[in-house]
């Protein structure tokens, strides 16, 4: 059987569409630019940052002193951890920045009870006042 010059043309193209179809797209792609395993890297390291700066906060308002202003304050321990933990990342490096800075400063004699009762306590309020407004 003999085939004429535009039906042979015809043939070799539809059978060069149809390897180029059946290859993985995967296998013609480029490489990304961002190889998979450093994404998986900084993804680990977020997530690290963020747990540290959870253990932060969480480490400051789970004292007792923490607890008992906030009773006294009428806030609820529980509903501030969950906004705590539903913060964004930005918010959340702020308030853990804040937080470490009142504990060194306790730690260190610079601050008396009183004064970081009040710093537990503006932070809770931030804290429930970030969550709000979103």
């Amino acid at each position: 059987m003999t085939f004429s010059w535009p039906r042979r043309v015809n043939l070799f193209l539809a059978a060069g569409l149809s390897v180029l179809m059946a290859i993985p797209q995967g296998a013609i792609a480029q490489d990304h630019v961002v190889s998979s395993s450093d994404v998986k890297k900084d993804l680990q390291a977020a997530s690290a940052e963020r747990r540290k700066q959870l253990a932060q906060v969480d480490g400051l308002l789970a004292t007792n002193a923490a607890k008992k202003a906030l009773a006294d304050a009428h806030i609820d321990y529980q509903q501030v951890h969950a906004a705590v933990q539903s913060l964004s990342d930005e918010d959340l490096a702020r308030v853990a920045a804040e937080a470490d800075h009142a504990q060194k400063d306790f730690a260190a004699g610079n601050l008396s009870d009183r004064d970081l009762i009040i710093i537990i306590l503006a932070i809770a309020i931030l804290v429930l006042i970030i969550v709000a407004v979103r």
